[in-house]
C-alpha cells in the first residue's frame, strides 16, 4: 500500500478527532443547561417548547418514570410513521403520485427509523412522498438520535450522583438534544451539502435528455457495442439489425428536500438514504468534499460524546480512555478493510494474468461495487465507519467486498455497534461493557468490583450483562429462524457461503441497528420485513431498559473513596482489558455464524 493512500486514511481519521474534541466540550456544556453561544437565541426557543408541552424543566424523574416516557415516545413516533406511509397516497407532498406502502413494509419502516436503524427495504425515491420523507423520516431522524443522548445522560448523572432518585428530565433531555446540537449541525452540514450540488427542492422529479441515446433489450438490459442510426430508430450491432431493441432518449432524474434529510441521517446515525443507491448517488454525494463532510458526519458526535463523557464526571482521562479503545479498534478493522480491497482477490488477478496493483492510472485492487468517484481509500473508510456507527449509509455495495473485508463490517455490527456506535447508544452500550471488564478484572484480584468510584454489584451485573448480549440474541435467534424459513431462500442474491452472509449481514444490521445491507438481499417480504422489524425493535429498547435500570441503581448509591487497591479505568491496561472483552465476546456468540458465512468464503476463494 502506497505512502499516498495511507495518508488518505490518517486524514480521515484525523479530521474526526479535530472536530469531535471541541464538539466534545460543547455538548457538555449544552446538557448540563450551561451558557453556550447559541444560548441567547435558542434558550427562548427551548423555554417556549416546554410551556407548549407543559414541561418544568427543573422537575426531574425517577428512572422508571424516565423509561415510560422513552418507551410511550418510541411507540407513538412509530405509529404515526406507519400511518403516513400506509396513507402517504392520501397526504400531501407527493408530486409523483407514489401508492401507499404495503402494510408490512410499513412497519418494517417505522420500526427502522423509531429504533435509529434506517434499514431500507424499499428505494425512497420510488416508492416515499416528500410528505413521508420529510414530516416521517427526517422527524424520526432527529428524535431517535435525541433519545439516545437522553438515555445516555441519564447514565451520566447516575455516575455523577449520590444518594439520589432522580437522573433527569427525558423531556428536557430530548429538547436540548435537537435543538442545541442536532438542528444547529444539521443546518450547517445542509448548506454545505447543497452547496456542492446535493439536491434540495420540493419540485417534482424531472426528464432530461441523454447525451447520448442507448439501446437496451427486452429485459432492460443495456445492449453492448450496439450502433444506433442517427434518428434514434434501428439498432445494429456488428452490422446486423437488432429487432427487439428499444432505444432510451431521456432519463427520469429525481428531485426532493435531500440535503436537509442527508444531513440529519448522517449527524444522528441514521442512515436511511434519500435516493436508493444511498450516498453513491451523485445527487446526495457529489463529490469528495461532500464525502468527506458524510463520512466525517458519521462518527462526529458519537466521538464527541466520549470527551462529553469526560467533562461531565469530572475525569476527563475517563472520557480519554473509552475513546481510545474505540479509536484503536476502529483502526483495526479499518486496516483489514483497506488491506483486502486494495489487494483484491486471487480471481481478480486471474493468477497474475490482470495487474491489480494500484498506480497512477489505475485504482487496483477490488473496484467491483465501489463508485470510481471515490476509489478504494474513500469506499473503505465509509464502510468501515458507517458500520463502526449504527449508521448504515453506504457510498459503496457492501456486498462486493472481498469475504474478510465483508466480514469485518458484519463483525463491528455484531459487537453491539459500541465501536463509538450510535449518536448516545454507542457510548452507554461500551459503558455496560466498562462494566462487565471491572467486574472480570475484579474477580481475578479479589475486590468488589467499581466504576467511577460507584459499586457494581449483581444488579447492575444483570443488566449490563442482557445490555451485552442484546444483539448477540436479536441476530442470532432471528437469523437462524431465518435459515430454516425456506422462502428465504428466493431473496438470496446468491447460492452457498455468500448467500447466508447476505442473510446473516440483514439480521446483524437490524440487531446492531444500522440499517447497511449487501445488497444483493431483497428483504421486501412479509416475513422478512416483519421479522427485521420486530429485531430491530427488540435490540433498541432492551438496552434502553438496561441502562435506565442500571442508573436507577447506581445514582442511590453512595461514592466510594479511591485507594491503592483501586482498579485504575484509565490507563493503558484497562483500554487493553476493555477492547479483549468486547473482541471475546463478540468471537464466542459470533465465530460459528461467521465460520459458515464470509470466513467459509474466503478459504473456499483461495482454494
Amino acid at each position: 500500500m502506497s505512502a499516498d493512500i495511507i495518508i488518505q486514511y490518517l486524514v480521515f481519521l484525523i479530521v474526526l478527532v479535530i472536530f469531535s474534541i471541541p464538539l466534545g466540550t460543547y455538548m457538555a456544556k449544552v446538557m448540563n443547561g450551561e451558557h453556550v453561544f447559541l444560548s441567547k437565541i435558542l434558550s427562548p426557543i427551548e423555554n417556549l417548547i416546554y410551556k407548549i408541552i407543559g414541561v418544568k424543566k427543573d422537575e426531574e424523574m425517577t428512572w422508571k418514570t424516565y423509561l415510560s416516557s422513552v418507551i410511550w415516545f418510541f411507540f407513538i413516533g412509530l405509529g404515526f410513521l406507519y400511518i403516513f406511509q400506509c396513507f402517504q397516497d392520501k397526504l400531501p407532498f407527493n408530486p409523483q403520485n407514489i401508492d401507499a406502502m404495503s402494510w408490512h413494509l410499513s412497519f418494517n419502516t417505522a420500526a427502522s427509523f423509531a429504533t435509529n436503524t434506517n434499514w431500507q427495504a424499499y428505494s425512497g425515491e420510488a416508492q416515499l412522498s416528500y410528505f413521508s420523507q420529510f414530516m416521517g423520516l427526517t422527524t424520526q431522524n432527529f428524535v431517535s438520535a435525541a433519545t439516545g443522548i437522553a438515555v445516555l445522560f441519564a447514565l451520566i448523572r447516575a455516575f455523577v450522583r449520590a444518594k439520589s432518585k432522580t437522573i433527569g428530565n427525558f423531556w428536557v433531555d430530548l429538547t436540548r438534544s435537537i435543538i442545541y446540537i442536532l438542528l444547529p449541525l444539521s443546518v450547517v452540514v445542509t448548506m454545505a451539502l447543497a452547496s456542492q450540488g446535493v439536491v434540495q427542492n420540493l419540485s417534482p422529479g424531472q426528464e432530461v435528455q441523454l447525451v447520448e441515446p442507448i439501446a437496451v433489450d427486452s429485459e432492460g438490459n443495456i445492449i453492448e457495442n450496439a450502433t444506433i442510426d442517427r434518428n434514434n430508430n434501428v439498432v445494429f450491432v456488428d452490422g446486423e439489425k437488432v429487432e427487439d431493441a428499444t432505444i432510451v432518449t431521456k432519463q427520469f432524474v429525481p428531485m426532493g428536500p435531500g440535503a436537509s434529510q442527508i444531513a440529519i441521517k448522517q449527524l444522528g446515525t441514521n442512515g436511511g438514504g434519500f435516493f436508493g443507491v444511498n450516498s453513491a448517488h451523485p445527487l446526495e454525494n457529489p463529490n469528495s468534499l461532500t464525502n468527506m463532510i458524510e463520512c466525517t458526519a458519521l462518527l462526529l458526535i458519537p466521538a464527541g460524546l466520549c470527551f462529553t463523557f469526560g467533562r461531565n464526571i469530572r475525569d476527563k482521562k475517563q472520557g480519554i480512555a473509552i475513546f481510545t479503545a474505540m479509536y484503536i479498534m476502529l483502526i483495526a478493522f479499518l486496516s483489514v478493510i483497506a488491506i483486502n480491497e486494495q489487494n483484491g482477490t486471487p480471481q481478480l488477478a486471474q493468477n497474475g494474468a490482470v495487474d491489480i496493483v494500484s498506480t497512477d492510472y489505475q485504482a487496483g485492487g477490488n473496484m467491483e461495487g465501489k463508485e470510481a468517484r471515490f476509489g478504494i481509500v474513500q469506499s473503505s473508510t465509509w464502510a468501515a465507519y458507517t458500520t463502526a456507527a449504527s449508521n448504515g449509509s453506504v457510498n459503496s455495495m457492501h456486498d462486493s467486498y472481498t469475504p474478510l473485508g465483508g466480514l469485518v463490517t458484519m463483525l463491528q455490527m455484531q459487537l453491539g455497534e459500541v465501536i463509538f456506535g450510535g449518536v448516545g447508544c454507542g457510548l452507554y452500550g461500551m459503558l455496560a461493557f466498562a462494566i462487565l471488564t471491572v467486574f472480570i478484572a475484579g474477580l481475578m484480584v479479589g475486590r468488589t468490583p467499581e466504576y467511577l468510584c460507584k459499586k457494581i454489584e449483581p444488579f447492575e451485573m444483570k443488566w449490563a450483562v442482557l445490555v451485552c448480549l442484546a444483539t448477540p440474541i436479536g441476530i442470532l435467534v432471528a437469523s437462524g429462524i431465518a435459515a430454516i424459513v425456506p422462502s428465504v431462500a428466493d431473496s438470496l442474491n446468491n447460492v452457498g457461503a455468500h448467500g447466508f452472509s447476505e442473510m446473516l449481514y440483514a439480521y446483524s444490521s437490524a440487531g446492531g441497528n444500522n440499517g447497511s445491507a449487501f445488497a444483493g438481499f431483497n428483504a421486501n417480504t412479509p416475513f422478512l420485513n416483519t421479522s427485521i422489524g420486530l429485531t430491530m425493535i427488540f435490540a433498541r429498547l432492551l438496552p434502553i431498559v438496561g441502562i435506565l435500570a442500571i442508573a436507577g441503581s447506581l445514582v442511590q448509591k453512595k461514592k466510594v473513596a479511591v485507594t491503592a487497591g483501586t482498579l485504575s479505568t484509565s490507563n493503558a491496561m484497562f483500554v487493553f482489558l476493555l477492547i479483549f472483552i468486547v473482541i471475546l465476546v463478540g468471537a464466542l456468540n459470533f465465530f460459528p455464524a461467521l465460520s459458515l458465512g464470509p470466513i467459509a468464503e474466503y478459504f473456499s476463494m483461495i482454494s
